[in-house]
């Protein structure tokens, strides 16, 4: 069995992330499957954004919650990368992709392709992002029992145990994917600008973590989704959760040594910046045991 490479945001090594260029590179790139993070707009759009906010990639700021999807497009959302946009991947004005801008663009491609969704919470609107992004795969025509829309195949992605537990409720445990990553005081101070004021963000993602792993254990959820510094940490959790018939979906493994530490512990799918870069990575790993 071939192992899976799905870009993350895109390939996002080479254009700005969640960008039509980068999602039109990965697939050029021969990626298997499409990441994305959504947020909803202040007129409930699905769009493509990983951060609460789009200073940080875009030419505006302000939080994405409080700003319309018309407003969003009238952001640059390419410039900050430094590069060249090529002909055919779109103008500046066109980069922003809502989700279902990208579900249009997947519609055109000819072969199987997967389609990973993370939903970014706590946010602003609770689980009315979850439920406005399945309405929207639901009207496009997408099977809930099979999570097929056309030749893509989508999964759903959470780092938050409530996120995920939603989840399961509307889709088969194969399809949900819950999102492991230690706490550290990065994420706790990105925790606690989302959390009431108040909260005990430390304790909340303390929280989270143990009943996400808890969900993986005991089967609930039927994807891992381990960060490298997870699996770093605690290989021996990993490969329990493989060996268990767990699918284990690491991210974000753009060096060789990161594929080849993940593959031993019996990680098949692979969430990278550089597609194209870490598939020969990988079709040497998987050739080797394949000749065992």
């Amino acid at each position: 069995m071939r192992s899976l490479i799905y870009a993350h945001r895109g390939s996002s090594g080479e254009y700005a992330e969640h960008t039509r260029a980068a999602y039109l590179q990965a697939l050029a790139d021969g990626a298997d499957g499409l990441e994305c993070d959504v947020h909803l707009s202040s007129d409930r759009q699905a769009v493509l954004i990983h951060d609460s906010t789009v200073d940080r990639t875009s030419s505006g700021s302000g939080a994405v919650a409080g700003i319309s999807l018309d407003q969003l497009r009238l952001l640059d959302f390419s410039a900050w990368k430094g590069v060249v946009l090529p002909e055919g991947f779109g103008t500046a004005a066109e980069q922003l992709l809502s989700l279902s801008d990208l579900l249009d663009l997947l519609s055109g491609v000819e072969r199987e392709i997967g389609l990973a969704i993370e939903f970014k919470q706590p946010g602003p609107f609770g689980l009315e992002l979850e439920d406005t992004v399945l309405a929207l795969l639901r009207s496009r025509g997408w099977d809930p029992e099979t999570s097929r829309l056309g030749s893509v195949t989508v999964s759903f992605m959470s780092f938050s145990p409530e996120s995920v537990q939603y989840l399961l409720g509307n889709v088969p445990a194969g399809f949900v994917c819950q999102l492991l990553s230690d706490v550290d005081d990065a994420a706790v101070a990105e925790a606690a600008a989302l959390l009431p004021a108040g909260s005990d963000a430390a304790g909340v993602l303390h929280g989270a973590l143990a009943a996400g792993e808890q969900l993986l254990t005991d089967g609930s959820a039927g994807i891992a989704g381990p960060g490298v510094e997870y699996l770093r940490a605690h290989p021996e959790r990993v490969a329990a959760w493989a060996d268990a018939g767990r699918t284990v979906r690491a991210w974000t493994v753009d060096t060789e040594a990161d594929a080849t530490a993940a593959f031993a512990l019996g990680v098949r799918e692979f969430t990278t910046n550089y597609p194209a870069r870490l598939r020969e990575v990988l079709s040497r790993l998987d050739a080797a045991v394949q000749a065992h």
